[in-house]
């Protein structure tokens, strides 16, 4: 875990590290997956792929993002209380739904007879809220987990849930912006009124 997401040794809190180390390591054990780089680099199945990177590289990004937004209200309004650690752990297990989502076995059962149990069965962040309950991280971590995609709409996000959701939002039109989505799974970018600019090379 610490080759494919290093920031994890930088969460000071011992037990939140190990727990969020803990929940990777339970979410690949119950997929196809053996490492976090192995699992692609989209936003959803389909959408938002990356021409280059991984899912480690999206969660680095957010992680680095969300520490940036949080140290600089820190700085400047230091009467503001804002639990840094949380925000790295939560950016950093803020997918951890995904090597469930996006495993093979799992996408070629659903394609074949979705009626059955949907397609998906359950998106990343309900089955990482299973995750992160069974290794026990701290509730803050796991309403991250649920509430940084659209199924946080049907609740009053947290700060440190504001912040990794913004992130992750601001991450993926960035790389959307910047022209390194695989043309054909960016079509939301339209809708973000967002228009890629082509890369160097």
């Amino acid at each position: 875990m610490l080759e494919d997401l290093p920031e994890l040794a930088d969460v000071q809190d011992e037990e939140l590290r190990r727990k969020a180390v803990e929940a990777w390591a339970y979410a690949l054990a119950e997929s196809s997956f053996a490492r976090i780089r192995d699992i692609p680099g989209e936003a959803n199945p389909g959408m938002f792929r990356l021409k280059r990177g991984d899912q480690a590289t999206h969660l680095r990004g957010v992680a680095r993002i969300a520490l940036a937004i949080a140290d600089d209200f820190l700085s400047t309004f230091p009467e503001a209380v804002i639990h840094r650690d949380i925000i790295l752990a939560g950016g950093l297990v803020h997918d951890v739904g995904k090597a469930f989502e996006f495993d093979p076995a799992n996408r070629a059962r659903w394609a074949a007879d979705g009626s059955q149990t949907g397609m998906p069965s359950l998106r990343h962040p309900v089955y990482g809220v299973h995750v992160c309950i069974a290794v026990g991280l701290p509730e803050e971590i796991v309403h991250i987990v649920m509430g940084h995609s659209f199924e946080g709409e049907l609740v009053n996000r947290s700060l440190e849930c504001l912040i990794v959701h913004k992130a992750d939002h601001l991450w993926w039109s960035t790389a959307g912006a910047c022209g390194l989505l695989e043309p054909e799974t960016a079509k939301a970018l339209e809708a973000r009124k967002i228009t890629p600019r082509a890369p160097r090379g």
